[in-house]
Formats: C-alpha cells, structure tokens, sequence
C-alpha cells in the first residue's frame, strides 16, 4: 500500500496507536443479505496466491477461496496435490456480474500461452484451466477460448476446460495470502475468527487491494478510504 508523504506522520501514528491499544481492533461482520443469489465459478490460473487477489476487487464479487481441483486424489494437501491445480472458487451475485465478465478477468490475468505453468511457477499445479458448471458455461468458457486464440497464431492457448468435479479448499494459511502479508490493513479491518476472516467479502477486496490488482478507479477509492481513516486516527474499516 502506498501512502502519500503528507499523510506519513498520521501513518506511524495510526501504527503506534494500533500497538498501544488492541483492543481497538474491533471486528466488523460483512453486511451481505442471507438471501443474495450467489453463484460459484472455479479457475485455474497459476499460483493461487495470485490468482485469487486478481478477481477480489470487482464488483460483484462476494467472496473467493482458494484450493484444489482438476485431479483424481480425494483430499488433496498443499504438499500432496498429485494431479490437481492451484485455483481459486469464486462467489459472484450475477446481478452485479456474470460468467462472462469473470472470463475476461481470467484471461487478463495470466499468459494462457504458456506451458506447464506460470512466470517462474512451472509445474503441472499451475496450468491453466477453466471449470464449467453446466454446458452454458462450457459454451461460454469455449467461445471465450477461441476469441482468446484469434488474438494471436503464433502460440496456442494452452487452457483446458473441464467439468468441475470437486473444489477441496486449501490450508487456512494460503487463504487471503497478499492481505496477509500487509499487517496494516489486518488491523484496519479489525479481529476476525479463521472462518470469518476466509468469508469475509471486505477480506475479498483488500486481498486483491494488497496485490495492487485492483482495477484503477477502485485501487483509488480504496486508497482514500484508507487516508480519510488516517487523518481521523480511526483505525477502522468497515467497508471498500
């Protein structure tokens, strides 16, 4: 997070003040209706770590999880993922965004052009794979994919597309990774269980605000959100 040199005093301030009094890290529950019809959509794009921070910030977007899927092992483990992928699970509200939209992000953020794996991440784990639910997303996941290729026939698009069979959800540790690299914003957004934390549709926004993917309008308005709490001393954020 980048915070502008005016507000640098005000910064160490809100840090002291967080170290003095934990008990300020009050903990703030998401206000998403229990009756929102959500809907899940699971792809593999390379470390997950990533992956899940580049689809956190969009609107419409609730919550994401990231875990394992594409392979035949029952309970697959960080250190035993036999033939599955990295990936992420994403809950959306189709009212704000849909399937479509959630293809355009998947391709613009990773090189589907690459094989066996991502930049420096080279390994069966990381390939790339879209995880249809139902014959319309494989439509839409194939369409996607031959718009994607028509881009260029100098390489080939190396994307699968499956049926999703199983999304095991990874280890505690690897969830909301980028947020948790950024102990500022964990206070900011206060105390939260495990379980909460993982759900949490703010944790959702600030991982992908930790990775600095968010779109620029948004990055933006995260950024004054998070000043505006500085310059009052308030070391609260209740949402983005």
């Amino acid at each position: 997070m980048k915070v502008a040199k005016t507000n640098y005093c005000r910064f160490l301030f809100t840090i002291i003040l967080l170290a003095l009094n934990p008990v300020l890290s009050i903990r703030f529950p998401d206000r998403i209706a229990s009756n929102q019809p959500l809907q899940t959509a699971v792809f593999a794009l390379g470390s997950f770590w990533r992956s899940e921070a580049s689809f956190g910030c969009f609107n419409g977007i609730v919550r994401t999880t990231v875990g394992y899927a594409g392979g035949s092992k029952a309970n697959p483990e960080y250190r035993n993922l036999a033939d599955h992928a990295e990936c992420v699970q994403v809950e959306y509200d189709p009212r704000v965004i849909g399937f479509r939209q959630l293809l355009e992000v998947f391709w613009a953020s990773h090189d589907s052009r690459q094989v066996f794996g991502q930049g420096p991440d080279v390994g069966n784990q990381y390939r790339s794979i879209i995880f249809a639910s139902g014959t319309e997303e494989s439509r839409l996941a194939a369409v996607s994919k031959e718009r994607e290729q028509s881009k260029s026939k100098s390489s080939i698009v190396t994307t699968q597309i499956q049926q999703l069979e199983a999304f095991y959800p990874a280890e505690p540790e690897h969830q909301k990774f980028e947020l948790k690299r950024n102990p500022f914003l964990l206070q900011l957004m206060g105390t939260l269980p495990e379980e909460e934390f993982e759900r949490s549709t703010l944790a959702t926004k600030l991982n992908g605000y930790a990775a600095e993917l968010c779109p620029s309008r948004i990055q933006k308005r995260i950024d004054a959100k998070i000043n505006d709490i500085i310059k009052k001393g308030w070391p609260i954020l209740r949402e983005v």
